[in-house]
């Protein structure tokens, strides 16, 4: 386990041959970015996660001032150039200049030191204060090594020397004039750690201390990308990467990448880190177990074709199910009911010849083109017409789209050889209303994969299950209505306990991230279970419409019935004329009516008369309870049905209305005979 560092320095010293590198977080929490970026450069380090450094790219340069303590950064194209300040530190040996500072491409020409003292070396004598610039490191032939140095005489004249590593003395680096670039600097570990100034300060200056600033690509848990962070973060870490040699980074899949992926990849364990989100769209047993931490089998991907299908509206309302292309149920088909003859004509569209019966009378209105139509009749739709209808404004006839049907009354089959053809060609409007039934010409049981190939919408009703099914939802239904096909890509999946008995997850209406795992498979290695797949899955109302909002159609709306003209009975009544004798007569009526008072005094209300002056002080007798009878108990007569008497008082015709306000005026005159009467 390495040393607790912060984050910047172990990126400055780290070597970039020995990535990957795993680190620890042992101090500090850090979050960059936002919780509304989608794109994967958002991280979150906090104390005890695990990052996994797999490469670095260059961002810029950090530039410290030593004296002032202020930084700023540089762009890594920066242009300017920097003078190597020499460290006033001594070299006791060759041996440690050569291990402090590695000789290298870039140290070549870089390094020049010096000598306090006088230094022999063989037959040669070199002395002090002689500057030597270090060339390269060589090994002879009986694995001496030697610094090859270069010697600067008078007149510049230069000579190379051979210095034993072992040569000991008082060495110190000298101060020299060549700059360099940013990109030098930072491309040499023995140059990024040392000190320089601006090549412009001969003399003092600001002494600057550069640090890289990196881009971080590193892999974390649970992150289907890989992060990038800067190595600036005030973070301290910790190398654990020799403990960690057997840790693996779990990936969080989307159902979609689950189905991306190579055949090769199946069988194989999962385990499911976020589940979906409440029950919206299912409503199945398998369902229910896709919660979070669930092991399952994942058997492979593709594509399947699936059926739509709903029930009647019932005592429990609507069912709907999508059902695979692979049921093994037997079906027959179930007669079409239609409640127009718009319906009728879609339905001949996708099936020619649709022939149906007449289940309820239908009247003739000529004047529309509507025929009249009875119960049993037999209808075959022929095609579609326009004829003439109605007359607008200007005289001209509309032209109204009708459906021409060939109609024959239904007859025993012992009476066919006696009847002859009396069928006809009929035009029913489009807007006509009516009700029909669908004739069926077979009995026949289908496979699911029979009546695909019919045009759909179409009823039917399962009379045999499924027998791979455990329990067939479809059997024990009314009726049944397929829809319509689609195509959904799907992972067959099973349960660890039940891995020969799967189901098919639906990959678009499914919003949960599964992890593959190393897990065994719950079989022998050399025998693979022979699968049954659950082929119905009961969805709820809300699968069904937004299915029908993702494909979006636009349907017609059948055509508008043309406008009626009003007949003789629906004309306004008119009114009588004011002046007239009986509007007079009803007026008077109406006054007087409105002055009678029945008995008693305009303006005040008559006092109540006083109480008979023999009246006890005493509450009346209680009078006994009368006995029930089986008579009394029989329900009273309906009084709500008219007599015969007030059948010809209503009778009576508008002639006699005089009559009737005399006999009012004669009630006004002696109010109370007529009431006490």
């Amino acid at each position: 386990m390495g040393d607790l560092q912060s984050l910047r320095d172990f990126i400055k010293c780290l070597d970039q041959q020995s990535l990957p590198r795993i680190l620890q977080i042992c101090s500090g929490v850090y979050f960059q970015g936002s919780i509304y970026e989608l794109s994967g450069s958002e991280v979150c380090l906090s104390t005890g996660d695990l990052v996994k450094i797999i490469g670095l790219e260059l961002l810029s340069v950090s530039c410290e001032e030593i004296d002032t303590g202020t930084s700023f950064e540089l762009p890594t194209e920066y242009s300017g150039h920097f003078r190597l300040v020499a460290e006033d530190l001594p070299y006791n040996t060759i041996e440690e200049i050569v291990g402090l500072c590695p000789v290298g491409v870039d140290a070549c020409g870089s390094f020049t030191f010096m000598c306090k003292n006088e230094l022999t070396v063989d037959n040669f004598t070199l002395p002090a204060g002689k500057q030597l610039t270090l060339l390269s490191v060589e090994v002879t032939k009986n694995g001496k090594r030697l610094a090859r140095c270069q010697l600067v005489g008078q007149n510049m004249a230069s000579a190379e020397i051979l210095l034993p590593l072992s040569l000991r003395g008082e060495f110190y680096e000298c101060q020299g004039d060549r700059g360099y670039s940013l990109q030098e600097i930072m491309s040499s570990f023995r140059l990024s750690c040392r000190r320089f100034c601006s090549i412009n300060e001969k003399s003092g200056g600001s002494l600057l201390v550069f640090s890289p600033v990196y881009e971080i690509s590193a892999i974390m848990h649970m992150r289907k990308n890989v992060v990038k962070f800067p190595s600036s973060l005030e973070v301290d870490v910790q190398d654990v990467t020799e403990q960690s040699q057997d840790l693996v980074f779990i990936t969080p899949l989307s159902m979609t990448e689950v189905a991306s992926q190579p055949k090769a990849s199946f069988p194989t364990m999962a385990e499911i880190l976020d589940g979906p989100e409440g029950n919206q769209f299912f409503n199945c047993s398998w369902f229910q177990e896709l919660q979070r931490g669930r092991r399952l089998v994942l058997h492979g991907c593709g594509t399947t074709t699936l059926i739509l299908a709903s029930t009647p509206q019932g005592r429990k309302g609507k069912q709907y199910f999508i059902i695979s292309k692979g049921y093994g149920g037997r079906i027959r088909r179930r007669a079409r009911e239609f409640g127009s003859v718009y319906e009728l004509y879609l339905a001949s569209s996708q099936s020619p010849g649709l022939k149906v019966s007449v289940t309820r009378h239908c009247e003739e209105v000529e004047e529309e083109g509507m025929p009249a139509l009875s119960v049993g009749e037999q209808l075959e739709v022929l095609g579609m017409s326009l004829m003439d209808g109605l007359k607008d404004k200007s005289g001209a006839a509309q032209k109204v789209e009708n459906l021409i049907c060939k109609r024959t009354m239904e007859v025993d089959d012992d009476e066919e050889e006696d009847e002859e053809d009396d069928s006809e060609e009929i035009s029913l409007p489009l807007f006509m209303p009516g009700h029909f039934v669908e004739k069926l010409s077979d009995n026949k049981k289908y496979k699911l994969t029979e009546l695909l190939s019919s045009s759909l919408p179409l009823d039917i009703k399962v009379v045999t299950r499924d027998k791979e099914l455990e329990k067939d939802p479809l059997m024990g239904l009314p009726a049944l209505k397929l829809e319509e096909t689609f195509t959904e890509t799907t992972v067959l999946t099973s349960l660890p306990h039940k891995p020969d008995w799967c189901f098919e997850l639906p990959v678009s209406w499914l919003q949960m991230s599964l992890c593959f795992t190393s897990d065994r498979l719950p079989w022998s290695s050399d025998e693979s279970p022979e699968l049954h797949v659950e082929t119905v899955t009961e969805v709820t109302e809300k699968f069904y419409y937004e299915y029908h909002k993702l494909i979006s159609k636009i349907e017609e709306p059948p055509p508008r019935p043309p406008k009626r003209k009003p007949s003789s009975s629906e004309l306004p009544k008119r009114s009588p004329k004011p002046g007239s004798k009986s509007q007079n007569l009803k007026s008077t009526v109406t006054k007087q009516l409105d002055d009678l008072s029945l008995g008693l005094t305009k303006g005040k209300r008559a006092p109540a008369p006083p109480p008979p002056e023999d009246t006890p002080d005493q509450p009346p007798p209680v009078l006994p309870r009368k006995s029930m009878s089986i008579t009394d108990s029989v329900s009273p007569q309906n009084t709500y049905v008219k007599s015969p008497m007030a059948v010809h008082k209503s009778a009576t015709t508008d002639s006699d209305s005089e009559h009737d306000y005399e006999s009012i005026e004669e009630t006004i005159k002696n109010p109370h005979e007529s009431l006490f009467y």
